[in-house]
């Protein structure tokens, strides 16, 4: 067998001549006899998923890589997807893919053993940013909906800007692009892009900002997990779009930036008005305003007929006047003399009612005197009932008058110390002091002795 030419044993001669593929194929028989299945860890990079459903990624450690393959009918058992960055073991058995002469491992399982140091340090970077909230949606700005310039921040030799250059030119060839070059990759690339972005604020000429790069590993796209860049993203006046890698591709300038896309193609379509939209738009617009311009002409144009009808030749207008004028002046002139006319008869029909009405002083004055003798007469009459009335009650009340009664013999008793008018015997006492009031004059006296007697032995 071409094997065992190769053997240690046995080395081939001079004049033996080897195809490739006979080569290639005795290399990996030795590799896969030589090599036993075994478990290989290392930090994976470069990982593809194909449309055939087979993976294809690199796992390194400090000092070394090595390609991997693991086919459809493997990999659709496997519990996890690996990610750029994770750090796996892979039971894997070692060859060649023959027709490259390319060194690889045929995994047939993985496992975890843990994330990979730039991972990691991308982990802790994010939490401690997320945590002093550079990454809030509060804080993050909205994109301008017709920039009038638009910044591009990526290398000038990358793929990247030749794909945003196209989709801007194809979707918006009316807005001036300004590059902001600098390299993505790379020693103090990092602190590059973040110059370049405090330069694009400094300028001030443009509205809107792209920080873009195709994809790679996780170490091509270690500058854009720069924590001054991220800074710089947060603090920057002008909007900026994160378009990194590619849909699956995470960076810190993704969670800083105002808007994340997940390709640069998808940043360039986010900033950039498509032309053909806002041609639409314009030409309904132009349609709406030149009907609303039609409209307005023939409101116009009626209004302008409506005022037509109304108007009136000045020639016209004088002798409307002039005919108006003579009218007012015979209606001022009978309107004058009726008014006297009906003044004069007024006067007359008032003289007329004065006669009629004018009062007869002689006539009043007799009538006046009689009334006052009849007044005359009737006070006195009233006069002298009222002096017999006084008469007839001042000799009523000189018949009832005290006096009268103390002049015919009787007497009033006083209580001396009370002054109440004594009625009873019962209540005189010997000893008691009266008041005794008579016809002529008062006595004080005093009891010496009391007989009581009955009321009707008086």
């Amino acid at each position: 067998m071409l094997s065992d030419r190769f053997s240690a044993s046995s080395a081939p001669s001079g004049d033996v001549v080897v195809p490739v593929s006979a080569l290639n194929r005795a290399i990996a028989s030795m590799l896969e006899r030589t090599f036993p299945l075994a478990w290989i860890s290392g930090e994976v990079s470069n990982f593809t998923r194909a449309a055939s459903g087979h993976w294809y990624f690199s796992i390194k450690d400090a000092q070394a890589q090595i390609r991997c393959v693991m086919f459809r009918g493997r990999a659709q058992y496997a519990e996890f997807t690996p990610r750029e960055g994770d750090r796996i073991e892979v039971r894997a058995l070692v060859t060649m893919y023959e027709p490259r002469g390319e060194l690889q491992l045929n995994v047939e399982a993985v496992r975890r053993t843990g994330q990979g140091r730039l991972y990691e340090a991308f982990l802790r970077l994010k939490a401690q940013l997320e945590a002093e909230g550079l990454f809030d949606a509060e804080r993050k700005r909205a994109l301008p909906s017709h920039p009038r310039a638009i910044g591009v921040i990526t290398s000038m030799q990358a793929a990247a800007l030749r794909d945003v250059l196209t989709t801007l030119c194809r979707r918006a060839p009316h807005v001036p692009v300004i590059v902001y070059p600098a390299p993505v990759q790379g020693a103090g690339s990092a602190e590059k892009l973040t110059a370049m972005l405090e330069t694009a604020n400094a300028r001030n000429e443009v509205d809107v900002l792209v920080l873009c790069r195709g994809g790679g590993s996780i170490e091509d796209l270690w500058s854009f997990n720069d924590e001054a860049l991220a800074r710089a993203i947060v603090v920057s006046a002008i909007p900026v779009v994160s378009g990194v890698g590619h849909e699956t591709d995470f960076t810190i300038a993704d969670f800083a930036a105002d808007v994340r896309a997940p390709t640069p193609t998808g940043a360039a379509e986010l900033v950039s008005p498509q032309r053909t939209l806002l041609l639409r738009d314009l030409d309904q617009r132009h349609a709406a305003l030149a009907r609303d311009f039609g409209r307005l002409l023939e409101r116009r144009a009626q209004q302008l007929d409506w005022l037509a009808r109304r108007l009136v030749s000045p020639a016209q207008r004088l002798a409307q006047q002039r005919t108006h004028l003579r009218q007012l002046t015979i209606r001022l002139a009978s309107a004058g003399s009726r008014a006297s006319a009906e003044a004069r008869a007024r006067l007359n029909v008032m003289q007329m009612r004065w006669q009629r009405a004018r009062p007869d002083a002689a006539a009043q004055r007799a009538q006046l005197e009689s009334l006052g003798r009849r007044l005359d007469g009737a006070f006195a009459r009233q006069r002298e009932r009222e002096a017999a009335r006084v008469s007839e009650l001042t000799a009523r009340l000189e018949v009832l008058s005290p006096q009268r009664t103390f002049e015919r013999g009787y007497a009033a008793l006083l209580d001396a110390q009370s002054g109440a008018a004594v009625r009873s015997p019962a209540t005189l006492k010997p000893g008691k002091r009266l008041t005794v009031h008579l016809a002529q004059g008062s006595a004080d006296v005093a009891l010496a002795d009391v007989q009581p007697r009955l009321a009707d032995g008086f």
